[in-house]
Order: structure tokens, then C-alpha cells, then sequence
């Protein structure tokens, strides 16, 4: 089962520390990716607030985060990341669901027809 962890990261206002944050997330990436049963670690930037940043890091099982936090750039990254931030991280921890099995007939809707909500969703997205 696939382990994951959410982090939602907030940037002082300032844009030397939006920067850093940036940069250290991307190299982080490019670090962690790397990790032994480690499935991808993804840094994302709010495409409206350029100060809110959320990690996804997905690994194989729940113990296979051990090899992360047993990385030496482990270290270095809570020192430099804390003092950019204006409120502390938001930590989330998931167990993926499977969902390449098949739903049982009792969970699954009966008449598919089409929400008009759905097909309004995204008018006037930016």
C-alpha cells in the first residue's frame, strides 16, 4: 500500500524568502527523489499565492520513509526551511487507496447520470 505525506508550507512575505523556499524545495526534490522505496517527491507552488507551497512525497510503505529521514540532506533541511516560514508546517500522513479493484455492487451508483455541476466546474478557472 502506498504511504504518502502531504506538507503545506506558508512563506514569510518577502520575496528573498519565497525564493530560497523555492529553490531549497526543488533541490530537496532532486535529493529525495532519489531515496531508496521512494515513488516520487513533488513540490508544488499555489498558482494564486506564490507564498503557499505543498509537498506530496509517496513511498512504497509507511517504513519506507525511514530511508528519508536517514538521508544526511535530512539534516540540513528543517534548519533552512523553519526560519522562511510564517507559520509552521502542515504535516498529513495517507494510506492511498487501491483503486484498481473493483468497487462491490453495493457501493457502486446505480444510474449514472450527469451532474450539470460538474460541466460548470471550471468556468472562469484562471
Amino acid at each position: 500500500m502506498v504511504y504518502t505525506i502531504v506538507v503545506h508550507l506558508y512563506a514569510k512575505d518577502s520575496p528573498t524568502d519565497i525564493e530560497k523556499l523555492k529553490n531549497k524545495l526543488v533541490e530537496a526534490s532532486q535529493v529525495y527523489s532519489k531515496d531508496r522505496e521512494t515513488i516520487g517527491w513533488h513540490v508544488m507552488q499555489d498558482h494564486q499565492d506564490p507564498r503557499a507551497f505543498t509537498i506530496v512525497e509517496r513511498y512504497e510503505r509507511e517504513s519506507s520513509q525511514k530511508y528519508h529521514l536517514e538521508n544526511p540532506y535530512w539534516k540540513t533541511f528543517d534548519p533552512y526551511v523553519m526560519p522562511l516560514l510564517e507559520k509552521p508546517m502542515d504535516l498529513r500522513r495517507f494510506n492511498e487507496l487501491d483503486t484498481s479493484i473493483t468497487a462491490s455492487k453495493d457501493h457502486r451508483h446505480e444510474a449514472s447520470h450527469p451532474d450539470p455541476s460538474v460541466s460548470h466546474m471550471y468556468d472562469g478557472a484562471t
